[in-house]
């Protein structure tokens, strides 16, 4: 091979390597964190659909799952369906925007 050749040759190899740093390697990295997110899903975990959907698992099965979005109102969806685990948040204070609005 000749130098030429090599040449000709490295700019098609360091655009692979860009795309591949750039593009393939951190789509499989959220791919893996969005099927960890999935996996851990338990009944009585609240949830976040990619429609922006809030609700708390009343069932799962393998591929399914049941929210409950507001009381007594169920919804069946893919598992896919889940973007995030909603955390629960502590209020130290107590009392949120109602205690924001008496401090002033």
């Amino acid at each position: 091979m000749s130098p030429e050749d090599l040449a000709g040759i490295l700019p098609l190899i360091l655009i692979v390597l860009v795309f591949w740093l750039l593009v393939i390697r951190p789509a499989r990295k959220r791919q893996r964190d969005m099927s960890r997110v999935q996996a851990s899903v338990d009944v009585g975990t609240e949830v976040m659909l990619g429609s922006g959907i809030y609700g708390t698992v009343v069932s799962a099965a393998e591929e399914t799952m049941e929210l409950e979005v507001s009381p007594g109102t169920s919804i069946k969806v893919a598992r896919q369906a889940v973007v995030r685990v909603v955390e629960p948040t502590s209020d130290a204070s107590g009392g949120g925007i109602a205690n924001a609005a008496d401090g002033q």
